[in-house]
């Protein structure tokens, strides 16, 4: 029952910082048919995602962000983000379950990237029914993604030895 606990605990303490930091810490963009947002929201995501797995990385991403669309009137975007930015987590931690290391933490939130770019693409293309226009988007959430990578990297040893008296 304890594992439960702690895993409850710690999902909802990663879910409320990834709205936090997406809600609050933002800048929209004046670009593309829907314009687009840099957030903050990827940090706690990476974060949870390197330091506790992929099941809590996929909430806090998924959930987090997805709260976020519902409450700020992006609400036609949550199912998406629900899916694209659960998949992010759940690959960021899925690699660092399997591979340690400051280089594969490196690769995962690359390959999130990846999905971000990809994901959201599909998404606005289907949602706007032009495939041209996505490609708007994409210097956005290469700079959003890439920040929290150049932020997550800077943090992650400290963080990781913190986590680690923490919750041995």
């Amino acid at each position: 029952m304890e594992k439960t606990n702690k895993f409850v605990v710690i999902t909802a303490i990663g879910v409320a910082l990834t709205y936090v930091f997406t809600a609050f810490v933002n800048v929209r963009l004046p670009v593309g048919g829907n314009g687009g947002l840099i957030h903050l929201g990827n940090v706690p995501l990476f974060i949870f995602a390197i330091l506790f797995g992929k099941k809590t990385g996929a909430i806090v991403g998924g959930v987090g962000m997805g709260l976020f669309d519902l409450l700020s009137g992006w609400t036609l975007w949550a199912p998406f983000t629900l899916v694209i930015v659960g998949l992010m987590g759940f690959v960021v931690g899925a690699i660092t379950e399997k591979k340690q290391g400051y280089g594969w933490s490196a690769a995962a939130m690359l390959a999130a990237l990846v999905i971000k770019i990809t994901g959201y693409y599909a998404a606005e293309g289907l949602i706007y029914g032009n495939w041209l226009t996505p490609a708007l988007s994409i210097p956005g959430n290469v700079i959003q993604v890439g920040t929290a990578i150049a932020i997550v990297l800077i943090v992650l040893v400290p963080l990781r030895t913190a986590a680690k008296a923490i919750f041995r």
